[in-house]
């Protein structure tokens, strides 16, 4: 069963008209507390049931398997101002590297080599422009900086993990410099299960609304719980800028499957049982690495620039927890690509009719499929 396809392969086909209220700016009082618009695939304005996130474990059927993006996200956002004119800078540090640092750095006109910022009451140097907004920094030294133990000076991620704020998306409203929100902030724009590594620079959202008791009351429903770590990349805030998708190229993002991963994978399909993807990360990672017709994974790290859109054939991932999408992005594309156009868009209008929450802090939709929904066959 599926919907048509969408008018045109244009990103405009992929709009929704939204409040600007119905834009979280805060995440819920508790993580498992948002609403969750229960979609099934393929199945229209029919197909659709108001919920809780906290009853996800009701939709779960033992035998499953859920799949979390355990990312670390940085406190990559630094404020301050340069050097020679006193000019506003605001950086975004995509890759940490020692006391260098790769960075995506806003301000008023030019910045040129060797020339000083002020960022988080440090001084750094630009080395190098390297195009798209991005420059190579350098963390120049301070007097009395503390070393550890093998007696190397402070770098740039324990400068962040100090003074960085979260990478929140620009939809989401911060003051420059400090807002009382920023603790918060670094609290709830993290999942509870990330790892110890942080390389993200923005959040897999739909991980958001877990809790240590939602993730136990999943496992006691008899679901399996496996992890993978796709780290969301600068790419994520870029706007699709090409009039048709065939047009757009997608960015780069890394990624690991682990083997306990790929087995578990292996056993739920052996069982017959449903996988389904915490966000849209993990189903990308998954239909990366997803081999025999999709009975098994490819474990180990890679890179990916899949773009799922219509026309896709779904093959590891039966079922899918994530939260709403802006107009005309690559994700929006990805969930009409999965649950089909037009109950896409019937989903999309009953949530904000109904007063749900938008984007990263808002609430949750679950896409919701069997493992019979799968195309048989490589």
């Amino acid at each position: 069963m599926s919907d048509p396809a969408p008018p045109a392969r244009e990103i405009d086909a992929f709009d929704y008209a939204h409040p600007p209220e119905a834009v979280a700016q805060e995440p819920a009082a508790r993580r498992d507390g948002a609403r969750l618009l229960r979609v099934r695939r393929h199945g229209g304005a029919a197909g659709l049931v108001d919920a809780a996130v906290r009853d996800l474990p009701s939709l779960l059927a033992p035998g499953d398997l859920l799949v979390l993006n355990e990312a670390r996200v940085l406190p990559a956002r630094l404020g301050g101002t340069r050097a020679a004119t006193g000019g506003r800078v605001t950086a975004l540090v995509l890759a940490p590297r020692g006391r260098r640092a790769l960075a995506l750095v806003g301000t008023r006109g030019t910045l040129a080599a060797d020339e000083v910022l002020e960022l988080a009451d440090r001084r750094w140097r630009v080395v190098e422009a390297l195009g798209d907004g991005r420059f190579e920094l350098e963390l120049e030294p301070a007097a009395g900086d503390p070393r550890d133990d093998a007696g190397a000076v402070e770098d740039v991620a324990a400068v962040l993990e100090a003074a960085g704020r979260m990478p929140l998306p620009p939809y989401i409203a911060r003051e420059d410099g400090h807002d009382r929100r920023d603790d918060l902030d670094r609290e709830r724009y993290q999942t509870v299960f990330a790892g110890e590594v942080a390389g993200a620079v923005a959040a897999p959202t739909a991980g958001l609304h877990f809790t240590p008791e939602l993730l136990a009351a999943v496992e006691a429903r008899g679901v399996r719980v496996g992890r993978l770590r796709l780290d969301v990349g600068w790419g994520t805030f870029r706007p699709v800028r090409a009039d048709r998708l065939d047009d757009h190229e997608m960015h780069a993002e890394t990624f690991e499957v682990p083997d306990a991963l790929a087995e578990a994978y292996a056993a739920t399909r052996d069982a017959g049982g449903r996988v389904v993807a915490v966000g849209t990360t993990v189903v990308r990672t998954l239909e990366s690495v997803v081999t025999d017709g999709g009975r098994r994974l490819a474990p180990g790290p890679g890179e990916t620039r899949l773009f799922l859109r219509p026309g896709h054939r779904f093959t590891a991932v039966d079922a899918l927890l994530t939260n709403f999408h802006q107009p005309k992005s690559t994700l929006m594309v990805l969930v009409s690509a999965f649950a089909g156009f037009e109950t896409v868009q019937a989903a999309y209008a009953h949530a904000v009719a109904g007063g749900y929450r938008l984007f990263s802090y808002g609430d949750a939709t679950f896409f919701e499929g069997s493992s019979g929904d799968r195309p048989a066959g490589p």
